[in-house]
Formats: structure tokens, sequence, C-alpha cells
């Protein structure tokens, strides 16, 4: 019988029984590289087969016949023919093989973006991140793949059904750098700008042994959110930000630094002056837009300003203060921060007077309590998660062995050499 068919016959035959599949498995893998070398055949096998059902098979064939340089005219074919896969697919069989698994779906992502059509991608990726997860806690290798393509075809909301997750298993880092990268720019997108500082924040502060060009760039896009989103930005970061990044990461972030100091005068014409002058450096980071929606927010900023001193105020003298154009326009201002509840005003459309108030929130409505109570589920949650997690860290042989040569080393029981481990 020819290898192939005989191939096929067994995984039609041992694709029922997980201990079938582990036999198939090793069947698979020995037969890797003969599959590589036979490409050209690997279509019409693949046809034999019934994705849902010979999954683990299919993955391999699938793997092995995409492996090469791909054209576009095959990728138009091939587009559909792995999207169909990773509908039909069993989840318990691609995850025998992650790896192969995480491979075909980059491919994916590689042709539709070939084809400059990355919304074809999007749903099929969606599909495979949770067919891939063991549990929603997971973060794979696909999430960030899964955020690129929301964000060059602006499906900014299918984005934000995996960016609702609570990650605690990574299985590598650099997937938690771009997945927070990719993610915030989506929440910036979306103008939800809290969501955006934290997944910002998490990329800035990460563990790091070296500076790497995401982290530079998530930096760039903390200080312009911060200044939109608190109208204040703290050079100092906390203590357990890498000592790599709290030294390098303000030497390539010069000119949002100097941005961040204008704007903290409240003088919106010098702001708009120094954003001019440096056009082309926000411009070349692909971050002229934000920083546009950051001298917009200054004359939010002047405005919540003057809530603090008047508790009435003409919409003119708002617009001579903030330096707008005209009454009218403080007026669209005005009306829009009340929408968004950033201010708390009314005002009057015949004197054009704006009476400020106070925050009516007493703190004991129904949806309040809920979201109350809520908050309080969610941080006992995650107090047992830091409980579970910290007493399998004080279990592992690794972490302790490490502790324990960290302890030796600093012992300072041993008074004679002392001085020669600190040079005195």
């Amino acid at each position: 019988m020819d290898p192939m068919e005989a191939l096929v016959a067994q995984i039609r035959g041992l694709s029922s029984c997980a201990g079938d599949l582990s036999r198939l498995q090793s069947i698979l893998k020995q037969a890797d590289d003969s599959l590589r070398f036979d490409s050209t055949r690997l279509s019409a096998v693949l046809s034999q087969l019934d994705p849902s059902k010979h999954s683990l098979g299919c993955l391999y064939i699938l793997e092995a016949s995409t492996a090469g340089p791909v054209s576009k005219e095959q990728a138009d074919i091939l587009v559909p023919v792995i999207a169909r896969f990773i509908n039909s697919s069993a989840a318990e069989h691609i995850r025998m093989a992650p790896d192969k698994f995480a491979s075909v779906c980059k491919r994916l992502k590689d042709q539709v973006m070939l084809l400059n059509v990355p919304v074809r991608g999007v749903a099929p990726l969606l599909t495979a991140v949770r067919k891939l997860q063991t549990t929603t806690e997971h973060l794979t290798p696909l999430h960030p793949e899964f955020l690129l393509l929301c964000l060059l075809s602006k499906c900014y909301k299918a984005g934000l059904s995996i960016l609702e997750d609570d990650v605690f298993e990574i299985d590598q880092p650099r997937d938690l750098f771009l997945y927070c990268y990719y993610g915030g720019m989506i929440c910036i997108g979306q103008k939800r700008f809290k969501k955006a500082l934290e997944l910002l924040h998490n990329v800035v502060t990460a563990p790091m042994s070296t500076i790497n060009a995401i982290a530079v760039e998530a930096y760039k896009k903390y200080i312009l959110v911060s200044l939109i989103q608190h109208g204040q930005f703290s050079t100092n970061l906390p203590k357990y930000t890498s000592s790599v990044a709290q030294r390098n990461l303000k030497g390539f972030c010069q000119p949002y630094y100097e941005l961040a100091n204008i704007y903290s005068t409240g003088k919106i014409a010098e702001l708009e002056s120094y954003v001019e002058t440096n056009r082309e450096k926000f411009e070349n980071d692909n971050n002229l837009g934000l920083v546009k929606q950051v001298v917009l927010s200054m004359y939010k900023q002047n405005i919540q300003r003057l809530t603090q001193t008047y508790l009435t105020l003409s919409l003119q003298d708002i617009a001579n203060t903030v330096h707008l154009n005209s009454p009218k326009e403080a007026e669209t201002h005005v009306l829009q921060m009340i929408q968004d509840g950033e201010i708390f005003a009314t005002i009057n459309q015949k004197d054009g007077m704006v009476r400020f108030l106070e925050d009516p929130e007493q703190h004991k409505s129904c949806e309040m309590i809920e979201h109350i109570d809520s908050s309080i589920q969610r941080i006992m949650a995650l107090s047992r998660k830091l409980t579970a997690m910290d007493e399998q860290i004080s279990c592992d042989q690794l972490y302790l062995s490490k502790a324990g040569r960290e302890r030796h080393r600093y012992d300072f029981d041993d008074f004679d050499s002392v001085p020669q481990r600190f040079n005195i």
C-alpha cells in the first residue's frame, strides 16, 4: 500500500478515542518529515478526511502543506480551507499539538494580510483562541495575532471580547507584551482610556532583562493616555518596574515627556505650538491622532478646573478663559462633559449661564450597591487566586533551590568574608 494511503487509513482508524489518539500522534510525528517532502499530494489527501472527526491528522497534514512560501493565488485558496478546519476541529484533538495548531493559525493571519483582507481572519482566529485555551485565564500565542487582525480591520468590539478575561497563565513573555500593547490600542480606538491605561501599564512594568521596542512604544502611548484620562502624568514608575525600564524608557520618549510638562501648565497655545513643531516625530510614531486627542482633552481639563473655583460662569467667560473660539463652542464642550459624567452642571439657555453642581451620586442606589458588591466579589476571588499561586510557588523546587542559593550568598554569619563581598 502507498505510504500516504496507509497514513490516511491510520488517521481514520485511530481518531475515535483518547488512547488511540496518543498512538496516532506518535505515528504522525514519525511521518512529519515525509509529509513535508511530499507536500504536493497533501491537498488531495486532506480532502479524504473529515476535520471534525480526524482533527489531529488534518492538523499535521495542513501544517505540512502550508509550510512553504505562499502566493496571493494560493492564499486565496488556503484561507477558506484553514478557516473551515479551525471552525470544525475538535478542541481535544488540536490541544495535543498546540504548537502546530498555533502555526497553522498564524499562517492564516499572514495570508489574510497578504490578501489585504484582515477582517477574513478575525472570526476564525477568535474561534481558534477559544479552542486552544484550557481556561479563559490562559493567554495563548494566538491572542496577539487575533488582536492584531482586529486592529488592522478596525473590528475593535471583537477584540474587546477577549480583553475582559483575567489572565493568570502565560506561555511566552512576548505574548503578554503584544497582547497588552495591541489590547491597549484597541481600547484607545474605542475611547476606553481607563482600560487602555491598565493594559499599557502592564507592558511598561512587566519584568524585562533588556529594553524592548514594544515597551518603548507602549510607554509613549501610556504618557498620552494618562494625560487624556487623568489630566496629568507621573514620571515615577512603581517600585516593581524593572530597573532596565526605569533607567532607559525616558531616553526613548523625551518628546512625550516635554509634551506632558507643557500640558501641566494648562497653556493651550504653547501645547498646540509644541505639537505643530514636533508633528513629524509624532506622525512617524503613528501617535499624531492620539496627540490631537491630548490637545482636545486640555480644554476639558481647563473647564474642570473652573468647577473648583466658580459656582456659576457665563459661556462667554468659559470660552475666554479656556481659549475657545466662541460661546457656542464652549457650550458644546460643556454639554459633552455633562453627558460623559465628567462634570455636573446645568446651562440656562436664556442668559447663557452655566451653574456647576456637586456630584449627585449618594452611593445608595440599587445599581451602585450591586456594583460595589460585584467589585468586592472580584477582589475576594483575586485574593484567593493570589494565595493559591503563593502556595504553589513556595513549594516549587526550582524556586526553593534558587532562593536557597541567594540566601547563602547573602549569609552574614561569616563575618570574615563580609569585607570581601562588599569591597570594603
